[in-house]
């Protein structure tokens, strides 16, 4: 692979931050959190202008053609700018249809999502929290036209905006046997979405309750019973864009560090030039770019279908989960009592990164998949 970036992908790069330190100052994103969509709908047709929404969309589908590195440039320069967005799950729906949809389904969904007209979820988890196939308890009753879906989903990413939800639901079977996606309209009868209070206002999630909701047969993505690979790869790719979302972020608080020590005096002297602060620096930095190598590497392993990409996708979120989490610990610390306050932007990183560290699975059990994945 080749560890540098394009002129095209530099471009790419600079294009979205200065859209983003634009469309997304930090009075934006406060301003945001309060709003119960979570997201602005004026930035959303801005993105999807500029081809974002369609990046790793096929050209056949109105999409960009472009890959995994490309899109984890984007998605770093949104978690620089902490931007309240239902992209990932977005992304995400569209991938689950181009690796499993029928070509009808494809040409169906996926030019409108790659037109950011809609806007999708993935509803997966369940009650007991867990984040394999046996999580799914959820059941999809086969019928003579269809299915009937009955369950609850919870922790379900900007379920609330979305016209599209991807449901991974039980139709026989246990473990990885059984699970059937389905791909239906979050406003038909018997969906009902509740929002959930959350730690990190700038993510908004909602609990999911399918009442007997009626699914044709043409909504099953892919055979029936067979949607857990599907599910699993899908994840893993949604992996990749957080982990990259996750460095952005990371990225931002360090050099809100270093700025930070450069100005703030203490005793006579900038803060910077003591040696115990400049050690924090260090370690921050060498903490972002481990974790940044094993994000570009995972971004590259997904976009060429590498037969370690799954575990290149685990072992990438657990260094950027790590990472985030310790980067933004110090960054506050760096920046001693202001930046515990709530009018100082850092507890927003520091927030991001407790949520997105447990989004598709915390440090512990990527680990325990890549352990697996090599036979430890």
């Amino acid at each position: 692979m080749d560890f540098g970036f394009s002129e095209e992908q530099e471009m790419l790069r600079a294009s979205a931050r200065g859209l983003l330190d634009k469309e997304c100052p930090p009075a934006a994103v406060r301003r945001l959190m309060e709003d119960e969509r979570g997201y602005d709908p004026a930035v959303w047709k801005k993105m999807a202008g500029l081809g974002w929404t369609g990046l790793a969309i096929p050209e056949e589908f109105g999409g960009a053609g472009l890959t995994y590195v490309d899109l984890a440039l984007v998605m770093e320069e949104m978690g620089r700018a902490l931007l309240p967005s239902p992209f990932i799950w977005t992304a995400m729906a569209a991938e689950a249809i181009r690796r499993a949809g029928s070509d009808a389904q494809k040409r169906a969904i996926l030019p409108k999502i790659a037109a950011g007209e809609t806007i999708a979820a993935l509803a997966w988890m369940e009650p007991p929290g867990g984040w394999d196939a046996a999580g799914i308890k959820a059941a999809a009753q086969k019928s003579a036209d269809g299915f009937t879906l009955d369950g609850v989903k919870l922790f379900v990413n900007d379920a609330h905006l979305a016209d599209l939800l991807i449901v991974a639901a039980r139709t026989g079977g246990a473990g990885e046997d059984g699970v059937t996606l389905f791909a239906i309209d979050a406003r038909r009868a018997g969906v009902e979405i509740a929002p959930l209070k959350t730690m990190d206002q700038t993510r908004k999630l909602s609990e999911v309750r399918l009442n007997g909701v009626r699914a044709g047969a043409d909504e099953a993505l892919g055979a029936a019973g067979g949607g857990w690979k599907t599910l699993r790869d899908t994840i893993d790719r949604g992996k990749v864009m957080l982990a990259a979302e996750m460095m952005g972020g990371a990225q931002k608080a360090l050099e809100m560090s270093v700025e930070y020590a450069k100005m703030r005096v203490q005793f006579g002297r900038p803060i910077g030039s003591f040696q115990a602060v400049q050690h924090k620096c260090a370690n921050m930095m060498v903490d972002v770019e481990s974790a940044k190598s094993a994000v570009y590497y995972a971004a590259w392993a997904v976009s060429n279908e590498v037969a370690e990409a799954p575990l290149a996708a685990a072992l990438a979120k657990a260094a950027a989960s790590d990472a985030y989490r310790k980067v933004t610990a110090e960054a506050i610390q760096v920046h001693g009592g202001i930046g515990f306050t709530w009018d100082h932007d850092l507890h927003l990183y520091f927030k991001r990164a407790k949520s997105s560290e447990f989004t598709f699975g915390d440090a512990t059990w990527n680990r325990e998949l890549v352990a697996q994945g090599i036979n430890l």
